[in-house]
């Protein structure tokens, strides 16, 4: 029996935004129908959230555990119908499919161990008192969540927010609704999760908006765009509230002069091309030694150009579909503004309808926009240092501080490298796409507000600190 029906609304109340295809972008066909939410919808859902946390705070730690750990265990038992989804929606090809259902899972195990962590200390008091602090739930988290990764950016705030009795409205992406956000509401009820808790909200801006304005809201849990992360920054800002931001990324994979090339390769071909080059932490920006420049160019060019790009559900690829003709438009003008500025197009380049062809750009500069922008599509420009100075002052300019890696045999060398250059993750050895549920997750500078997300780091993000003091008997003042 299928896990969801995408046509459901969660809970049986229909959102009153319209009706919305959910797309395939590989061919463009109707998978389903969902409807929408509109900013009436927020308000409706959030005061039936309100009523329902106030007792899920007070339910038993071991009961609020074993609902996350059942969600755990229902996203690997429906991980054929959930790939799918992942697959024919958000355009992934099964293997990346696969480790968004991992990661999903491993999100709600660490999630249910948060019910259980020490949730504060007694502290030393001047006065005749029991003194001592607490951690209690946020209230109302509301999460919104992009399309490229859309399960993992979703389940990476819900879990947590729920297993530390929040309650959560989600807005996933419209374009990815289905494994973005109802069937994170199909696992959650089928784990037994107590009505009302949580809600999701497919729509557009203005339902984001209805959702970081709405005054019952207390956290605001954001993943997106740099620019957008602003807006929502500021708005939640002005409400007094908290708003955690996982933004854009143009993270640079530093080659030093000791490296491997075929190593380096390797690792380059899967830091850019992953998922199209549509993910947060892709090396925008491939920075080479001199001595190794031409044949990492060469060699990388060659492995993009043996890449199979195609439809991820009915063929063998590696790379499937952009998530729509917008996305594919930006990607192919800053290939072509790149060109025109004087890189050189050694790979790729061109696309067939939403299938864009892995492209590797050399002699890229500060002039070249597919260097200096993130591109969100799969772009590799390379670029040459001489020094170890000028390759950290390379990694280190523009706006963004999300991820980092560098490849060496002097590993070292390569941590000291690293600690010249703001970033909230670093690899050595590795490219700069990664992600475990036990590990702090964010970025610094345009990238984001810091690592907001990922085991202990939950705490902070999703409870409120309480201090509280008991005497035995009533304080006296002078008046």
């Amino acid at each position: 029996m299928p896990l969801l029906d995408p046509t459901t609304w969660q809970d049986g109340h229909p959102g009153t935004g319209g009706t919305a295809p959910v797309t395939e972008p590989a061919t463009g066909d109707a998978l389903a129908e969902i409807r929408l939410a509109a900013p009436a919808d927020v308000a409706t859902a959030a005061a039936r959230a309100e009523a329902a946390q106030h007792t899920w705070a007070r339910t038993p730690h071991t009961e609020r555990a074993a609902v996350l750990r059942r969600a755990g265990d229902l996203f690997t038992e429906h991980a054929g119908e959930l790939t799918t989804w992942l697959v024919r929606e958000s355009g992934s090809i099964p293997g990346k499919a696969a480790f968004e259902l991992h990661v999903a899972a491993q999100e709600c195990y660490e999630a249910a161990a948060l019910a259980s962590r020490p949730t504060g200390q007694v502290l030393p008091s001047e006065a005749p008192r029991l003194s001592y602090t607490r951690r209690v739930p946020a209230g109302l988290v509301g999460v919104i969540a992009p399309f490229n990764a859309p399960l993992i950016l979703a389940v990476r705030s819900v879990a947590p927010a729920l297993a530390l009795g929040n309650a959560a409205l989600l807005k996933p992406d419209a374009r990815t609704a289905v494994c973005g956000g109802l069937a994170l509401a199909a696992v959650f009820t089928a784990a037994g999760l107590p009505d009302g808790l949580l809600h999701v909200l497919p729509g557009g801006a203005e339902t984001g908006r209805a959702l970081v304005a709405e005054p019952r809201v207390r956290v605001v849990s954001f993943t997106g765009s740099t620019a957008t992360g602003r807006t929502v920054g500021e708005a939640a800002g002005r409400a007094l509230k908290r708003a955690h931001l996982e933004l854009g990324g143009n993270s640079a994979l530093v080659v030093l002069d000791d490296a491997d090339v075929e190593a380096a390769v390797g690792l380059a071909a899967w830091g850019s091309f992953f998922h199209q080059g549509q993910i947060c932490m892709t090396a925008g920006r491939h920075l080479v030694h001199e001595s190794r420049y031409d044949a990492y160019v060469e060699a990388l060019a060659a492995r993009a150009e043996a890449l199979a790009v195609g439809d991820p559900y009915r063929e063998q690829v590696h790379l499937g579909p952009l998530i729509d003709a917008a996305q594919r438009d930006r990607v192919h003008a800053l290939v072509e503004a790149s060109t025109a500025a004087g890189a050189k197009l050694v790979a790729g380049g061109t696309h067939r309808d939403l299938h864009y062809r892995p492209t590797v750009l050399a002699g890229a500069d500060d002039n070249t926009p597919a260097y200096a922008e993130e591109v969100f599509g799969p772009v590799a420009p390379v670029r040459s240092f001489r020094t170890l100075d000028e390759a950290a002052a390379l990694a280190a300019a523009g706006p963004y501080g999300l991820s980092l890696g560098i490849v060496t045999r002097d590993t070292a060398r390569g941590l000291d490298l690293a600690d010249r250059i703001p970033t909230g993750i670093a690899h050595i050895n590795d490219q700069t796409v990664g992600d475990e549920a036990v590990a702090p997750f964010g970025g610094v500078a345009a990238s984001g507000t810091g690592a907001r997300f990922g085991g202990e780091a939950n705490l902070d993000a999703f409870t409120e600190l309480r201090w509280t003091t008991v005497r035995s008997e009533p304080a006296g003042y002078p008046f």
